[in-house]
């Protein structure tokens, strides 16, 4: 099969199509037949230094070769003796062993059952893959760790992207009031996915403009910032920056929940996304779709940082 194998970590030369044998599936594992794989920010950081390698694919590092990325969409084409879930033709989705070494970046992927759903049928390929990884994210920031109320005042940072686009549906879902700061260019865009108000950061500052909300969603370097736009009892929950102790200080103070993030797979959360999907409350924003052939391309978008929604990488 082909796939998509990294040299060595560094630029995205390191990058390159390999012919390799297709893997076989464990006794509770699929093989996924990938007709859509999704890139994401941590893809290009994995791919950039050893460390995050490490990091990130565990144990995995030390496989050979290496193949980034974790999110798929695609059809069951084998299952392990011990799968229940899952049969041959269905259409799944899901992001698969994260964190760890999810070889998503190929023809063929092997799947934990539980990381995966069953694809909506009124989803494409494209779209299901899109919805994983970041949509997520966005669930679990919301919903496990903010445990997020009809009524909530919420504000999402850079609502126009791959998590946060997700983010403002979810929201919307539960009956939040929802907050978007992006650029002006992305101002229709974010209002379109249901956002009730929108605060464009090249001319106001979000903390000045709102200081009442119940949770933020921070993918910003400036959590302090964050802080400062929830009232007391507020929920921060960040997907980018740590929390050092002056800042835990001051939410303690402000009695603000923190909660500094890392994703996980979880099939069940999968079948939820997928049941927002199927029944129109969330979409998917496709925005570039690359062959492998273009991965470094791919990678360059993604590096950017002015990717709205989701990149897709078709085998």
């Amino acid at each position: 099969m082909k796939a998509i194998i990294l040299t060595e970590p560094g630029g995205v030369d390191k990058l390159k199509v390999a012919e390799i044998p297709a893997p076989v599936p464990g006794d509770h594992e699929v093989l996924i037949q990938n007709k859509a794989i999704s890139i994401n920010p941590v893809d290009t950081f994995v791919r950039s230094r050893q460390q995050y390698v490490d990091y990130v694919l565990g144990e995995g590092a030390k496989e050979k070769p290496i193949i980034l990325g974790w999110d798929v969409s695609g059809v069951v084409v084998d299952t392990g003796k011990a799968v229940t879930r899952f049969k041959k033709g269905d259409e799944v989705f899901g992001m698969v062993k994260f964190k760890g070494h999810g070889k998503a970046y190929a023809e063929y992927t092997t799947a934990p059952e539980d990381h995966l759903a069953l694809k909506p049928a009124n989803t494409t390929h494209e779209e299901a893959a899109a919805a994983t990884l970041t949509a997520l994210t966005a669930w679990q920031a919301l919903v496990t760790y903010a445990r997020i109320q009809k009524g909530d005042k919420v504000l999402i940072h850079a609502a126009a992207g791959g998590v946060g686009h997700y983010a403002v549906q979810i929201a919307k879902h539960f009956g939040a009031f929802v907050i978007g700061t992006g650029s002006p260019k992305n101002k229709e865009f974010v209002l379109g996915l249901g956002a009730d108000q929108f605060i464009d950061y090249t001319t106001e500052r979000f903390e000045v403009v709102v200081t009442d909300a119940d949770i933020v969603l921070d993918s910003l370097d400036e959590p302090g910032r964050s802080l400062a736009a929830l009232k007391k009892g507020g929920r921060l929950i960040s997907i980018l920056t740590q929390f050092d102790d002056a800042l835990l200080e001051q939410a303690r103070a402000k009695d603000v929940y923190t909660y500094r993030m890392s994703v996980y797979s979880d099939g069940e959360q999968m079948k939820a996304i997928a049941g927002l999907l199927a029944g129109g409350e969330l979409r998917s924003h496709v925005s570039e779709t690359y062959t492998f052939d273009q991965i470094a391309a791919a990678h360059q978008s993604v590096e950017s940082g002015r990717t709205r929604g989701k990149i897709i990488l078709k085998p």
